[in-house]
């Protein structure tokens, strides 16, 4: 019983730092991108040794595939709780894309934009990143046409939904080096209007 509660707090501490790793991890994608985020430098931003961040992460490109299913995983829950609390009736699309082209421009997505420009070019880094790149496209998309109560039997709305994250995606690298805000939220008041006349084809909308 007693080697149960050493373990405990142990495992907890671990779990800590493994979590302030990640969390560094994706500060510094999205400050520095690929080539600024050595494991050293995540190591300090966390606080902790470079041993002890070797100990959880044996490589870089070990750290950087946790980070991304960190990063995943945040943005889509993020994404589905923010979702929950969208108006219904008038205004409701409109508040969605903006909604949608601002999650797609935060720090979370700035660094996996950051990640997804280095795996490009690194045959390690690429065949492990992919599939949660992909990951995040379906589930993205699933949370959007559960909010939207879209039909994508009827033909165009498939697509059109996926333009609209494919519009968000663009938009939010265009943030990398400016703030786009103002841009992106006029740009999503006339493509939730172009959206909301697609979906009134749709007999679930």
């Amino acid at each position: 019983m007693e080697t149960g509660r050493v373990q405990e707090p142990r495992q907890e501490r671990s779990r800590a730092t493994r979590a302030r790793l990640l969390e560094s991890a994706v500060a510094l994608l999205a400050e520095r991108g690929v080539p600024g985020t050595t494991v050293g430098a995540v190591a300090e931003r966390a606080g902790v040794s470079r041993g002890a961040a070797q100990h959880h992460f044996q490589t870089r490109e070990d750290l950087f595939v946790a980070a991304f299913d960190s990063m995943a995983d945040g943005l889509i829950t993020g994404l589905r709780r923010l979702m929950e609390d969208l108006p219904e009736g008038p205004g409701r699309v409109e508040a969605m894309v903006v909604l949608l082209f601002d999650v797609f421009s935060g720090t979370e997505f700035q660094a996996a934009l950051q990640l997804w420009t280095g795996a490009a070019s690194d045959p390690d880094l690429y065949p492990r990143v992919v599939p949660l790149e992909q990951r995040v496209g379906r589930e993205a998309h699933r949370a959007a046409v559960e909010v939207l109560g879209a039909d994508e039997s009827v033909p165009g709305v498939r697509e059109t939904v996926q333009a609209t994250l494919d519009l968000a995606r663009g938009l939010g690298l265009a943030n990398l080096l400016t703030d786009d805000t103002a841009r992106r939220h006029r740009i999503a008041r006339q493509w939730a209007a172009m959206l909301e006349r697609e979906l009134e084809r749709s007999p679930a909308a």
